[in-house]
C-alpha cells in the first residue's frame, strides 16, 4: 500500500521556479507583442476559436468595482472537468486556498479566504444565498451544472453591500448561471474518464419564442464515479431551468430553478497516526461484520467497528436540494429603478457516518425524560442486546426569501437603498432503521422503515427545530467626480439574524427546552477609484463585515430552573477589511495588485475541555491577517496566452483561547490554521482557430493545522493539463468539440486538515488525502 510522500522542497526554490517560469512568460509574450499583429490570413468558415481571444484565458475580467475582486469566466469553465465544483473554478485565483476530496468533484471540498473559512464567506447563485441558515457550510457539488455557469466571482474583502448575508465576516463569491440562448439549439455533451466517470449533460434553448421577447432553457445530467480509494461512489442526477422576456432594454424578468439529487458515500479522513499504521489508499471496511445471532433471554452484541473502519455501505449521505428564483427588473422614472429577487430553498439529506451500535434497553421513556426504555432490535424477545442500526444527522430546510432594491440617478450620484428578508425552518433530527445481514440499510434516507420507542414515537439521536429570521437594510452612495475618473461610494448594511432554536426530547437531550438569540450589527462601507488614464487606476475599501454564531451553540445547553443557559455567550463575528489596489487594464496586459489588513474581533473556534469532557463554541478574540495578492493575464498574442497569481497572507491569533475558567490553550502569536502564507498559480495556453493546449500549476505552501500550531501540513504542488480540438460543422452537427483534462499530472500525494478550529493536535486533527491523477475527455456538440 503506498504511503504518503511528505514535500520536502522548500518554498524559495519553488518561487524561484514560478520567479523562472513568469519571466519567461514576459520574454514570450514581449517577443510576440515585437512580432507582427495577428495573421490576416483567412480561416476557413468551419473553423472557429473554441475559447476566445480574452484576457487572462477566462481567469481574468478587466474590473472596475471600487475593491478587491476576482471573476471567473464561462471560458475558463469549459476547459475544466465538467464534474467540477464551484472550488475548484478558483483554484487559481491568489486569495483562494481551496480543495477537493476527489478529482471529480462530486465528493465536494474545502476552501479559506484570507484566512476565513467556507462557512465566513457568503455564497449566492443569481444573488440567492446558500450558506447552509444553521451553521453557514457551503456544499458547492450541490449547486448547479458547471455548463451552465457564465461566471463566478469573488469579493476578497468587502462584502457587496446588498448581499443577503448574516454570515460573511470574509467576503463573498457569486455564481451567475447563463440566461437562455437567443437561437434555438440542443447542446448535448459526454464526458467519461479513470474511475468509471461518466457525466451526460443535455441542454435545450428555445431561442425566442414568438411573442420575440421570451426564451426558455432546460438542461439535465447524470454524472457517477467510484472514489478514488476504497469503494462505493458518488451518483448525481441535476435539472436546471431558466426564462428571461424582456420587455424592453430596462424591464425584464427572468428566473431559474436548479435541482440537485446525489447519494455520496464519504471519502474517509484519518489521524496522522492511523495514516502511519495504514497508508495513503486507507478506507472504510469493504465488509460487514455482520449481526450475531440472536439468543433468547441472553444479552449479545454486534461487534461495531472503530468510526474508520465502519462498512462503506453505511456512509452514504443522499441529499436532494431545489433553489429557485425570479430577478424582476422596472423602471419607474427616467433615472429610476425597481429589482426584487423573490426566492426558495429547500433541502432534505443526511450527514456523516450512519453506522451505530444501539442498545436496546437505552431509548427515551418521555415519562421519566430517562433513556431506560426497550425495544427489541433483532427479535430474540428480551431487550439485553446491543444491535447495529443506520443513523446519523438529517436536515430538512424550508427557506424563502427576498431581496429588494432601488437605484436612483441625481445629478453625479447613483444612490442605491433596499432590504432583505429570510425565515429559515431548519429541522435537524436522527432517525434510525435496521441494517440487514448484508449491511445495507433498509432505507439510506432514513425516512422509511423508521425504528420507533415503545410509545410509538420514532427513535431521535437528536431532534431540534431552528427558526432563522434574517433581515438588513442597505444603501449606498456612489459619486462620480471629475468626469468619472474619481469615484467614491459611501454605504451601510444592517444585518440582524434572530435565532428561535426548540431542542424536543431526544436520546440525546431527554428533557426540552427553548431558547432565543438575536444577532444585529451596523456595517459600513467606503470605497474608492481613481482612474489615472485609459489603462491605469487605483483603488481603496475600507469594509466591516459580520457573522452570527451557528445554530449547534444552542445544542444540548445545560437547564437551571429549566432554563436553558449558554455557558458562554458567544458573540457574532466582526471583521474589518481595508484594500488598496492598482490595476493595469490595457488591449494587452491585465494585472492586478491590492494589499490587505484584516481586523478580526471575537472569532468562533470549537474548543474542548478536557476537565468537563465538553465541547463548546468559544471566542478566540482577535486575529490579524495581512498580505498581497497580484493577478497578471495578457490577450492572446500568436495563440499564446498566459495568467499567473501569487498570494501572500501573515496571519496571527492576538489572545489565548480561554476554554473554561480553569483551562487556557496558548493560541496567542500562532497562525491561522489552513492559511498557507504563500500562494501561487500559473496557467499557460497556446491555441490556433480549432485546438488548444494549456498547462496550469498551482503551488499552496505549509499551512498550520490547529491554532496551536502544534500540527502542519506540508506544502504541495499540483499540475494540471487540459487540449481541445474543434471539429468541422456539418449538416447535422454544430461546434462538435472534444477535450482532454488530467488533473493532478504528475500523481503528487498531499492532504488538507477536515477542518480549521481544531484547537491542538490532542484534539484530533482529521485529514483528507489529495486524489491521484485522473483524466477524462470530453465529447460536446450542438444541433
Amino acid at each position: 500500500m503506498n504511503q504518503s510522500r511528505k514535500s520536502s522542497t522548500a518554498f524559495p526554490s519553488r518561487l524561484s521556479m514560478l520567479a523562472v517560469a513568469c519571466q519567461l512568460t514576459c520574454l514570450s509574450v514581449s517577443s510576440a507583442y515585437a512580432q507582427t499583429t495577428e495573421s490576416t490570413e483567412p480561416v476557413s468558415s468551419a473553423q472557429v476559436t473554441i475559447t476566445g481571444k480574452k484576457v487572462g484565458m477566462g481567469l481574468m475580467v478587466q474590473e472596475n468595482a471600487p475593491k478587491a475582486r476576482s471573476t471567473v469566466t464561462a471560458e475558463e469553465l469549459a476547459k475544466q472537468r465538467p464534474t467540477g465544483n464551484a472550488y475548484e473554478a478558483l483554484e487559481l485565483l491568489p486569495a483562494v486556498n481551496s480543495f477537493n476530496h476527489d478529482a471529480t468533484g462530486l465528493f465536494g471540498g474545502g476552501l479559506t479566504l484570507r484566512g476565513f473559512n467556507s462557512d465566513q464567506i457568503g455564497a449566492t447563485i443569481n444573488g440567492v444565498p446558500v450558506n447552509d441558515s444553521g451553521n453557514f457550510a457551503v456544499y458547492p457539488q450541490e449547486f448547479v451544472d458547471q455548463e451552465n455557469t457564465c461566471t463566478q466571482f469573488v469579493t476578497q474583502g468587502s462584502t457587496d453591500v446588498d448581499s443577503p448575508q448574516v454570515g460573511a465576516t470574509g467576503g463573498n463569491f457569486g455564481i451567475t448561471t447563463c440566461d437562455p440562448s437567443k437561437e434555438q439549439r440542443t447542446r448535448i455533451r459526454q464526458t467519461v474518464g479513470g474511475l468509471n466517470l461518466s457525466k451526460t449533460y443535455v441542454r435545450y434553448d428555445t431561442g425566442m419564442l414568438s411573442d420575440g421577447r421570451s426564451r426558455l432553457f432546460i438542461s439535465g445530467s447524470h454524472a457517477q464515479a467510484d472514489k478514488w480509494k476504497g469503494e462505493g461512489g458518488a451518483k448525481r442526477d441535476h435539472v436546471d431551468f431558466g426564462f428571461r422576456t424582456d420587455f424592453d432594454r430596462f424591464n425584464s424578468i427572468s428566473g431559474t430553478v436548479l435541482y440537485n439529487r446525489a447519494i455520496n458515500q464519504n471519502i474517509s479522513s484519518f489521524n496522522l497516526a492511523d495514516l502511519k499504521k495504514n497508508g495513503y489508499y486507507y478506507d472504510y471496511a469493504t465488509k460487514f461484520v455482520g449481526h450475531v445471532a440472536p439468543t433468547p433471554g441472553k444479552a449479545g452484541s454486534d461487534v461495531n467497528s472503530a468510526f474508520g473502519d465502519a462498512y462503506y455501505q453505511l456512509t452514504k449521505n443522499p441529499f436532494e436540494n431545489v433553489i429557485a428564483s425570479v430577478t424582476g427588473k422596472m423602471r419607474i422614472g427616467e433615472n429610476t429603478d425597481i429589482k426584487v429577487i423573490p426566492y426558495y430553498w429547500y433541502g432534505y439529506g443526511t450527514g456523516g457516518n450512519q453506522q451505530k451500535l444501539q442498545t436496546e434497553s437505552a431509548f427515551l421513556n418521555k415519562v421519566t425524560g430517562k433513556n431506560t426504555a426497550g425495544v427489541d432490535l433483532n427479535g430474540d424477545g428480551d431487550t439485553l442486546d446491543k444491535v447495529i442500526v443506520a443513523n446519523s444527522s438529517v436536515t430538512r430546510t424550508n427557506r424563502p426569501g427576498v431581496t429588494a432594491s432601488v437605484t436612483h440617478t441625481l445629478n453625479n450620484h447613483q444612490l442605491l437603498a433596499g432590504f432583505w428578508f429570510e425565515r429559515a425552518s431548519h429541522e435537524q433530527f436522527g432517525t434510525m432503521v435496521s441494517v440487514d445481514n448484508s449491511g445495507n440499510a433498509a432505507d439510506i434516507w432514513l425516512k422509511d422503515g423508521r425504528i420507533n420507542r415503545p410509545d410509538g414515537t420514532p427513535y431521535q439521536s437528536r431532534d431540534q427545530k431552528t427558526i432563522s429570521t434574517g433581515y438588513q437594510f442597505f444603501a449606498q452612495d456612489t459619486i462620480s467626480l471629475m468626469d468619472d475618473k474619481l469615484s467614491i461610494n459611501f454605504g451601510v448594511r444592517a444585518p440582524t439574524m434572530k435565532r428561535d432554536f426548540t431542542s424536543y426530547a431526544s436520546e440525546a437531550a431527554p428533557i426540552g427546552y427553548n431558547i432565543e438569540k438575536s444577532y444585529s450589527e451596523l456595517l459600513p462601507q467606503l470605497g474608492a477609484r481613481y482612474q489615472i488614464d485609459n489603462n491605469n487606476q487605483v483603488f481603496a475599501s475600507l469594509a466591516k463585515n459580520m457573522k452570527a454564531p451557528p445554530n449547534f451553540v444552542y445544542e444540548r445547553l445545560p437547564l437551571v430552573n429549566g432554563v436553558a443557559v449558554l455557558p458562554i455567550d458567544v458573540k457574532a463575528e466582526t471583521a474589518y477589511n481595508l484594500d488598496l489596489g492598482y490595476r493595469l487594464q490595457s488591449d494587452k496586459l491585465t494585472a492586478q495588485a491590492t494589499a490587505y489588513l484584516v481586523d478580526f474581533r471575537d472569532r468562533q473556534a470549537t474548543a474542548y475541555d478536557p476537565v468537563s469532557n465538553t465541547s463548546n463554541l468559544n471566542n478566540v478574540g482577535k486575529v490579524k491577517t495581512q498580505g498581497f495578492e497580484l493577478e497578471l493575464g495578457n490577450t492572446p498574442v500568436n495563440g499564446w496566452s498566459f495568467y499567473g497569481s501569487l498570494g501572500y497572507a501573515k496571519s496571527e491569533i492576538k489572545d489565548n483561547l480561554v476554554v473554561s475558567k480553569t483551562v487556557t490553550q496558548p493560541t496567542a502569536g500562532k497562525q491561522v490554521p489552513l492559511t498557507p502564507e504563500w500562494k501561487a498559480g500559473l496557467s499557460a495556453q497556446y491555441e490556433t482557430a480549432v485546438w488548444y493546449a494549456r498547462l496550469k500549476a498551482k503551488y499552496t505552501g505549509t499551512q498550520q493545522a490547529t491554532m496551536v500550531n502544534d500540527e502542519e501540513i506540508p506544502d504541495y504542488t499540483l499540475v494540471g493539463f487540459d487540449a481541445g480540438y474543434q471539429f468541422a460543422n456539418t449538416s447535422w452537427f454544430k461546434k462538435p468539440t472534444l477535450r482532454l483534462s488530467i488533473s493532478n499530472l504528475f500523481n503528487q500525494e498531499y492532504r488538507n486538515s477536515n477542518s480549521q478550529s481544531k484547537v491542538s493536535a490532542a484534539s484530533g486533527v482529521f485529514y483528507y488525502m489529495g486524489a491521484p491523477r485522473l483524466a477524462s475527455v470530453t465529447l460536446s456538440v450542438d444541433f
